[in-house]
């Protein structure tokens, strides 16, 4: 499969680039995931766990006392954090079996603490789960799985107990970090800016970022950069990239790719080679033995092989219909693409994935 990258068109400032401090975060835990239908596990660090559950709620098992917990599965429970989420609002957690459990379906998740990457507890998550998998096993072993049984979600299954500070509200800029670097789109995204707000008041700091005088006031900071985000311009044109993707067979090839002098010649030869074996049989009475023979018939079919030869500045649309007058195949075109650029003839890169 061929795809073709177009040219690039006008795109808002929010589109291509993000301020930065405004950003998600990671949040992860460990909890227990209680009332399964005997689907739990029995390992130690689950065991564990749940004796210091107990302990918690001041229960205190006799020495030497193993529980059972076929209805109990330790689990990892992750989710992430938006930007400028407050205390009090819940977000979305994924929670994920950790041991042997064989399913999480039916399951309650036990108040779970997620932590940040600094170790501070951030939010509370506890409820039931929705689990899309099942599985189910037979008295002879035999067993059916559908998607995935052991990973479950609770939709606002955890409730924020702590902000993140950004520092949107802080200092005289904001900066725009572009998802994808490049000098000259930053530049251009400077230049818009300064085109509507006035001389001096952005700069390019590199190929990635972009900073902004900006109002100190937060009321007034919100106001401006909800008309600044919304700001159109011009992004430069990708590098001159080919993407082929060995495994699925794909093939991605941007609008500034072009040719130099080169000449293209593409066919296959098919050898077959069958074995037909006969019997060879002496005359009567002479004491000879059948004997069976083997007849090889071999067949050589060679394609029809066309030669295209390309001039200087060859266009992407030219290579196209070129490779489709060859008729290749994905593993063949990579072969040719491959050959093109050591030979030096593509002007670009080629990336295999």
């Amino acid at each position: 499969m061929m795809s073709l990258i177009g040219s690039a068109h006008a795109a808002r400032i929010k589109d291509v680039s993000q301020v930065a401090g405004v950003r998600s975060n990671q949040l992860v835990g460990y909890g227990l995931v209680v009332g399964l239908p005997g689907t739990g596990e029995t390992t130690p660090f689950t065991d564990q766990s749940f004796n210091a559950m107990l302990q918690n709620f001041g229960i205190q098992l006799p020495p030497g006392t193993k529980p059972k917990t076929k209805n109990v599965a330790a689990v990892a429970v992750n989710a992430t954090l938006p930007a400028f989420t407050k205390q009090g609002q819940t977000i979305d957690i994924t929670v994920s079996s950790m041991g042997s459990a064989k399913s999480l379906r039916g399951g309650t998740l036990l108040q779970t603490f997620l932590k940040g990457l600094d170790g501070k507890v951030y939010a509370v998550a506890q409820g039931s789960l929705m689990v899309g998998g099942f599985s189910a096993t037979g008295a002879d072993g035999s067993k059916v799985v559908g998607n995935t049984p052991t990973v479950g979600r609770i939709s606002n299954g955890a409730i924020v107990e702590r902000e993140v500070p950004n520092p949107f509200a802080r200092g005289d800029f904001l900066t725009f970090n572009l998802f994808e670097s490049d000098f000259t789109t930053a530049q251009r995204m400077a230049d818009a800016i300064n085109g509507f707000l006035g001389p001096q008041m952005a700069a390019a700091v590199d190929a990635t970022s972009v900073r902004v005088r900006a109002p100190r006031d937060v009321s007034q900071r919100v106001a401006f950069l909800s008309t600044i985000e919304n700001l159109e311009f011009n992004p430069a044109d990708g590098a001159a990239k080919i993407i082929v993707n060995s495994r699925t067979g794909t093939i991605v090839i941007g609008q500034n790719v072009q040719l130099r002098p080169a000449a293209i010649t593409h066919g296959g030869m098919t050898v077959s080679i069958k074995e037909n074996y006969s019997a060879s049989q002496p005359p009567p009475l002479s004491g000879g033995k059948t004997v069976v023979l083997p007849n090889s018939s071999v067949q050589v079919n060679e394609e029809e092989s066309r030669m295209f030869k390309f001039e200087p500045g060859v266009t992407l649309d030219e290579l196209v219909s070129a490779v489709n007058q060859v008729g290749a195949a994905p593993s063949d075109l990579m072969a040719i693409l491959q050959a093109l650029k050591q030979a030096g003839a593509i002007e670009g890169q080629l990336i295999i994935l």
